[in-house]
């Protein structure tokens, strides 16, 4: 069972390496293999140049295909993977193309998993985690009213007056600005098109509680299912959202200006503009920290009084072993593909996973990438 992983980027080395390390046999594929070279040479030579002939040619039945790539690679190598009778790993959230592979996947007999990253990823197995604890407790009842948060962030740990720095390129993140979003709001769907619509405050649970700005991403409502929601529970507040430094909202005034009035190929080409600026101006220099916090919640209430409330707090910085936002991505991809060669994880499109075994072995492996990982008791 042979390991493919294409990618060797900012956030793919401390997964690739805890892989090879534990002596699993992994190929790495890279569009530059000087850069991959760089990034695991002390540890292998089996460093490939990617293209799509050469990996094709290399995958054999029961192997994994890591894609730690752009997103538009993810399906075509997940179709080479049913083809193949390979499984496939990705940290990405599934889109429509991917769901769409479930039936071939399954005919295959082959698993293909995606959203086991950092977010998507991590807060999936804290939702899930919280939703257990919740179902098996004496205060559940399928007439209490439930709230649930989940924000995740990356920001720099030595605020700068931008209030954000950037890991990769940016224009990632100047295109999810122009994304609508979907959350639950006092009993009702609320839709914003855009985030800086809907910025609120949210408090951290942490040691010294911090505040934070925050606002829905993507839409939250389809992760109600996922996290085991009933149709018929009346649910205050369901929001999955990006968390900020207070003040981001404020240094990113202009940008949201501007942004509003982008469109067409004329809009992203000044989008790329705007990247290669903030890249230039605003990327984290070698060696300084980031930082990555991480909060999901859930709340019960029954005839207005909060009957449990816990919520899973994470802050985790850049150290020796690299940065914070690395090894939170990349980690939980390796144990994803522990999981599915040891068949821990059915054939067919899946996310992270909600089996109790496996959310409990995964975060005790987390809560070695972090520096801080509890469940708060807000009741106790």
């Amino acid at each position: 069972m042979a390991i493919h992983w294409c990618g060797t980027g900012l956030s793919a080395i401390p997964g690739l390496r805890r892989l090879i390390e534990n002596g699993q046999d992994v190929t790495v594929w890279n569009r530059t293999v000087d850069k991959a070279q760089a990034a695991v040479g002390d540890l292998t030579d089996k460093i490939r140049a990617f293209d799509m002939d050469s990996l094709t040619g290399a995958i054999g039945a029961g192997d994994v295909i890591v894609s730690m790539l752009p997103g538009d690679w993810h399906v075509p190598l997940a179709e080479l993977a049913i083809s193949k009778g390979a499984h496939f790993v990705s940290s990405s959230y599934i889109a429509p193309e991917m769901r769409a592979l479930d039936d071939a996947a399954r005919l295959a007999g082959v698993a293909l998993v995606n959203e086991v990253g950092l977010d998507p990823g991590i807060d999936h197995l804290m939702a899930h985690a919280l939703m257990a604890d919740y179902l098996a407790s004496e205060a559940f009842d399928a007439k209490n009213h439930l709230s649930f948060v989940s924000y995740c962030g990356g920001v720099p740990k030595i605020a700068n007056p931008f209030r954000y720095k950037f890991s990769w390129s940016p224009l990632g993140v100047l295109k999810a600005l122009r994304s609508p979003s979907r959350s639950v709001r006092n009993y009702a769907q609320l839709r914003v098109d855009r985030p800086w619509d809907a910025i609120t405050s949210y408090t951290a649970p942490l040691p010294t509680p911090e505040s934070f700005e925050v606002y829905p991403n993507r839409d939250s409502i389809p992760f109600m299912a996922q996290y085991g929601f009933h149709k018929d529970w009346p649910v205050r507040e369901f929001v999955r959202g990006t968390l900020r430094l207070n003040g981001w909202a404020d240094a990113w005034s202009d940008v949201f200006k501007e942004v509003e009035t982008l469109s067409g190929p004329s809009g992203d080409a000044r989008l790329s503009e705007m990247s290669d600026q903030f890249w230039a101006e605003n990327a984290y220099n070698e060696g300084e920290p980031d930082r990555v916090i991480l909060c999901v919640g859930l709340q019960a209430d029954r005839e207005g009084v909060p009957v449990w409330h816990k919520t899973y707090v994470m802050d985790a910085w850049g150290d020796a072993r690299g940065t914070a936002m690395a090894r939170l991505v990349s980690v939980p991809v390796s144990l994803a593909v522990e999981a599915v060669q040891n068949r821990a994880i059915p054939v067919g499109v899946h996310a992270a996973p909600s089996d109790p075994a496996l959310v409990k072995r995964w975060m005790a492996e987390i809560d070695k990438q972090a520096q801080y990982l509890q469940i708060v008791d807000h009741l106790t």
